[in-house]
């Protein structure tokens, strides 16, 4: 194992030589991000210094860029209309042909391949593209920004959060129940529609402390069920792993075997394209105690 330092320039804090009643409140921040090179894996290039300026500038919790808009809410409405479209052909469809197992068992499955879901894609946005990629720019730029302050998923309302989310789950989900009337695809597709439209509220809860969030919350967590702090604490500790943010389940699994890691080699050696994880940490973060009622 070797680690390889190089720099050009000193590194010292930059408010040394100013009184401490003449400091800015947000400062530019010189973060040195180095990495080790492990000869067991295969990391193209990774043993570089890189020297990063930001400005550290951390949202206010009643910020105007946490709060829903109107048009945040009507595509939720619709994401939500729509999946109830889907669960009530589920329903009717089984009570019409006595059919209960099988649409039961398909919204299971469901249940257990959004977990997978939302670890791909959280995987993706956290790694590839920034702020100007096509369609998923902003949520790119937001992931960003939680990691450098977690607390904010927390006072972001729901709405604001998961506009994104429903958006898609109406234009993917509508062409499906104007399509099928089948209960086990629409046990299927409902199941698993709910929980990546929730997904990101089950994330803001597990940033959550247990006092102040539902009971049943709180009791789904400790089942397992839902994402608990304890299953994604380990995701803002400075690796880049547990992307799953429906229940976590699959995390372990994921981890352990390597699979983010084997992918970004793969996308590598195909397209070139170097993952985030690959040339910097997690950026440090300030973990919020607090949680708000977020409203609609």
């Amino acid at each position: 194992m070797a680690l390889h330092l190089q720099t050009k320039y000193p590194i010292s804090p930059i408010t040394n030589n100013i009184p401490r009643n003449q400091r800015p409140t947000s400062l530019l921040r010189i973060r040195v991000a180095c990495s080790v090179t492990n000869t067991n894996n295969f990391h193209p290039n990774r043993g570089k210094l890189e020297v990063e300026k930001r400005l550290v500038n951390p949202p206010l919790s009643n910020d105007p860029t946490l709060e829903s808009t109107w048009t945040h809410r009507l595509w939720v409405a619709a994401g939500c209309t729509t999946v109830f479209a889907s669960f009530t052909k589920s329903v009717i469809g089984g009570i019409g042909s006595h059919v209960w197992l099988k649409p039961a068992l398909a919204g299971y499955a469901g249940y257990v391949l959004a977990d997978l879901g939302s670890g791909v894609y959280h995987w993706a946005i956290d790694n590839y593209g920034d702020e100007s990629t096509p369609l998923i720019g902003t949520q790119i730029e937001a992931a960003q920004g939680h990691h450098k302050w977690p607390w904010t998923i927390t006072k972001r309302q729901f709405a604001n959060n998961s506009h994104a989310l429903a958006r898609g789950m109406t234009f993917t989900v509508l062409p499906l129940v104007l399509a099928f009337n089948d209960p086990v695809v629409h046990g299927f597709v409902s199941t698993f529609a709910f929980c990546i439209l929730f997904c990101q509220k089950f994330h803001a809860w597990a940033h959550g402390t247990k006092s102040k969030l539902p009971p049943l919350v709180v009791a789904l967590q400790d089942m397992g069920l839902l994402l608990s702090q304890r299953q994604h604490v380990n995701h803002h500790r400075g690796s880049y792993n547990s992307y799953c943010i429906v229940s976590g389940a699959w995390n372990k699994v994921l981890d352990e075997s390597k699979f983010f890691e084997a992918l970004e080699n793969a996308l590598y050696l195909k397209l070139g394209v170097r993952p985030r994880s690959w040339s910097e940490p997690n950026p440090e973060s300030t973990e919020g105690t607090d949680i708000s009622d977020n409203q609609a």
